[in-house]
């Protein structure tokens, strides 16, 4: 495979900066260790502005190229990753398992942070490319938005930012091999929260009670009626009720009842669309059963929508890497990912890596394939440089 040959002399830095970062994982916003790793490598690698501190705990390096920049051509792109693990017991029993108990990278956020060092390190040695080049090292896209924190922060128009691309491996996908579609490339995702309350007593007096736990039962059944008798089946959404919490005795029937779960969408009119039938359910049930149900509805990550032209621009980077054959047009993913609001204020795209036949993302048996970190690096480069030529 074409990957850059530099790169291939830095994979061993670039899997000790990997695997150090795998062992301390740290929460959404409090990625104070490994947002600290990042900007001291970058001052390292020479970066003309290192500048910590952006959406609370996110790094931003610019490295600025050695060429002329063409009239009318992309001056500033961005490449963002994200540092922050999950809260999952690891069981992979991996020497570099780790440290911090009920933490773990369990999606790769260590790959995905170690990859782009790896370009800056390269992109900074070399700068053979015109204009500006801004590595973007996100904490809390697990369920914080950092995406929106950095934003908030001024990110985009801070440093000029034009052009962001991002990219996040992919459990079933070959190493060497990258997947990527234009359009919807991952789901919105929305939170919904359900308390009910009922009329508690005698599990032998069902008839003097209004059963929290049968509403919830029957709530639940007419909420995954949704999507098969309201959505148009060629469209795509799921609602996932994934927690039910009721009672604590076997022979009461109890006061009340909660459930939670997730909505997941592709398109922002079967969005409202779910949105409003969950809303008419939920009154429903209420209305024939007689519970009192309070409904929070909370919309979350927005569609990952990939842009068309940015879309070809990481094709061919990609293709430089891996060949025609080895990447791919990939189906929509219906998990979410917050770099969708870097993508409604910039044109981008969001491209997948293989990490070969890994366990599933938040599994905790899952690990990051150190064989794919020179793929991905050398994408980071071939994607700069492509981009940025003179």
């Amino acid at each position: 495979m074409p990957i850059v040959n530099r790169v291939a002399d830095l994979q061993s830095d670039i899997q000790a900066w990997r695997r150090d970062i795998h062992q301390h994982p740290e929460l959404l916003y409090e990625v104070h260790r490994t947002a600290a790793l990042v900007a001291d490598r970058l001052r390292e690698f020479g970066c003309d502005e290192v500048v910590t501190g952006i959406g609370r705990t996110g790094v931003v390096g610019v490295i600025k190229g050695n060429r002329p920049a063409g009239k009318g051509e992309v001056k500033v792109i961005g490449l963002r990753a994200d540092m922050d693990a999950l809260p999952i017991e690891e069981a992979t029993n991996l020497p570099y398992a780790s440290k911090n108990p009920g933490l773990m990278h369990a999606c790769g956020h260590d790959g995905h942070t170690a990859m782009l060092l790896g370009a800056a390190r390269y992109l900074a040695e070399t700068r053979n490319f015109a204009g500006d080049a801004v590595v973007i090292f996100q904490p809390a896209e697990e369920g914080g938005a950092g995406a929106v924190a950095m934003l908030e922060d001024g990110l985009m128009d801070r440093f000029g930012i034009e052009q962001v691309y991002g990219m996040h491996n992919g459990p079933g996908i070959p190493v060497g091999s990258f997947a990527i579609r234009p359009g919807p490339i991952m789901a919105g995702g929305d939170a919904v929260f359900i308390r009910i309350e009922g009329q508690g007593g005698h599990a032998a007096r069902p008839h003097k009670c209004i059963d929290s736990v049968l509403v919830g039962a029957q709530l639940i059944n007419a909420l995954q009626s949704i999507v098969s008798r309201s959505v148009d089946p060629l469209e795509s959404a799921v609602i996932s009720i994934c927690e039910f919490h009721a009672g604590n005795a076997r022979n009461v029937i109890p006061q009340t009842a909660e459930l939670a779960g997730t909505v997941r969408t592709l398109d922002a009119e079967v969005r409202k669309l779910v949105e409003k039938r969950v809303r008419e359910v939920v009154a429903g049930v209420a209305q024939i059963t007689g519970a009192k149900i309070d409904l929070t509805y909370n919309r979350g990550y927005p569609v990952t929508v990939n842009h068309v032209p940015q879309t070809d621009v990481a094709v061919r980077a990609a293709r430089e890497i891996a060949g025609d054959a080895n990447v791919n047009e990939m189906p929509p993913l219906m998990a979410g990912e917050d770099f969708a609001f870097m993508l409604e204020q910039r044109p981008g795209a969001l491209i997948f890596c293989g990490n070969g036949d890994s366990a599933g993302l938040h599994h905790p048996e899952y690990n990051f394939n150190d064989e794919a970190l020179v793929f991905g690096t050398s994408y980071w480069i071939k994607l700069v440089e492509n981009t940025l030529a003179a």
